[in-house]
């Protein structure tokens, strides 16, 4: 059978906009579907947006540390709408860049929502289309469970766009976007409350980091309340009533759920194939990111496996290239690095001291924690956290982790050694750069039990 398309991506999200283009670098003539934005979840309402929004919380306390170094900083002042126009403007022109990056590669661009009719067979702006293969590069979306009072609730969609700042709010959830919006919120001078159902946030990261991030985050006057859940919300004039177990009742100007986000698989048309999703809605694939129907594939986020951008761009990349180039190459999900821009920022690459003891048994745990030159002539008692975890036997250090300013920076330049098998001793060679805070990676010698 002849098809319009040998690949028709739903979605132009980070992955499949990846796909497409390497796709028709290969000699595949690719269509792609839009109905939001160019860019997807990262470039509109996720990485790019947010980090700018960590950089301007982050001046509040860059001020202050300047006077320390004789800087009058008496007349600092903030302007949140001038922050969204700026904003706004670079997320405009990066949508272009996608679609530009598209056009360049020949990939025929549609505007429109794009659903599944058949194995080979795509809806579209009432028009039907076939294709050879189709991609579901449809990413996630914010979830938010189901109690009284949800309709008052914002998400982080939302919160890129507030008409103005409340001078209250809380955050609820325990994952990196709640932190990360915890700290640009009190960071821009909002009284920020912190809420989430667990003992310690940030789960599935090394406990000393969670521990450590805590802490830092509570010497900043954000108030950090765990073990609790919200039970209801009401709402009153121009505030909200939180009510909270465990606690008594939070009266703000604002509340934010971030409470996990789902795969974005509904009103797609999957119903018309037999395509498997698992408990958590997410698209089933195999190895080669085939779901259960062999003309249709998935990756990012959809399929909640690992969900950083980085790693939809490495899928399609991969995927591209087992199509259309004869390829059997695959993604590596080991030792995959990565940061939440907390403030301060946590970053960590390999394993856990937990999971580092259930794999290798013996481990050896370097640690330390001191106050950053660049905060030595200030009154800020933030400190930096460093982690070392090392296999005994191989000596291979199989975890390195950070809370600290800039962490993601330096964790990224030592995920490549953990993927080249450094040791120890490797870094025990390695002469540092003084004075710098990475420095003390490799100047670790005593062992934390000693």
């Amino acid at each position: 059978m002849t098809y319009q398309y040998d690949l028709f991506v739903i979605g132009a999200g980070s992955g499949g906009v990846r796909a497409a283009r390497m796709s028709a670098t290969f000699g595949a003539k690719v269509a792609i579907a839009e109905d939001r934005y160019y860019g997807g979840t990262c470039v509109n309402v996720g990485c790019v947006p947010k980090k700018l929004f960590v950089y301007a919380s982050h001046f509040a306390e860059e001020f202050e540390t300047a006077r320390s170094f004789g800087w009058t900083t008496d007349n600092a002042r903030f302007d949140w709408h001038k922050l969204l126009t700026n904003k706004n403007r670079e997320i405009e022109r990066l949508n272009g860049v996608y679609k530009h990056i598209l056009e360049g590669a020949g990939v025929e661009i549609m505007d429109g929502h794009a659903t599944i009719v058949d194995e080979h067979t795509i809806g579209i702006n009432g028009e039907k289309i076939t294709a050879e293969r189709i991609l579901i590069a449809t990413g996630g979306w914010p979830s938010v469970p189901d109690f009284p009072g949800k309709e008052h609730v914002i998400t982080s969609n939302e919160a890129f766009f507030l008409n103005h700042l409340p001078e209250r709010i809380v955050v609820v959830g325990g994952g990196y976007i709640a932190v990360e919006f915890t700290g640009i919120f009190h960071g821009l001078g909002m009284d920020t409350t912190l809420v989430y159902r667990g003992p310690l946030f940030m789960r599935g990261f090394d406990r000393d980091l969670r521990e450590v991030l805590a802490d830092e985050m509570r010497k900043k006057g954000i108030k950090l309340l765990f073990d609790t859940n919200i039970e209801r919300i009401e709402k009153k004039g121009h505030q909200y009533i939180a009510h909270p177990t465990n606690h008594q009742s939070l009266i703000t100007d604002l509340i934010m759920y971030a409470t996990g986000r789902t795969p974005n698989t509904k009103n797609i048309g999957l119903e018309n194939v037999n395509i498997k999703l698992n408990n958590h809605g997410a698209v089933i694939v195999n190895d080669y990111y085939q779901t259960t129907v062999s003309s249709i594939y998935a990756i990012g986020d959809v399929t909640d496996r690992v969900n950083l951008t980085p790693v939809a761009l490495a899928e399609g990349m991969v995927l591209a290239r087992y199509l259309f180039d004869k390829q059997n190459a695959a993604v590596d999900y080991s030792d995959i690095p990565t940061c939440v821009f907390s403030q301060p920022n946590l970053a960590t690459v390999g394993l856990t001291e937990e999971q580092a003891r259930e794999k290798y048994g013996e481990v050896v745990i370097y640690k330390l924690k001191f106050k950053p030159m660049k905060l030595s002539l200030t009154d800020s008692d933030e400190r930096t956290f460093m982690k070392l975890i090392v296999d005994k036997i191989s000596d291979r250090v199989v975890g390195v982790h950070m809370v600290g300013s800039d962490a993601g920076e330096i964790i990224q330049g030592i995920a490549i050694a953990l993927k080249a098998g450094a040791t120890k001793a490797t870094f025990d060679a390695t002469i540092g750069i003084h004075p710098t805070a990475a420095e003390e990676f490799v100047t670790m010698r005593t062992p934390a039990d000693k």
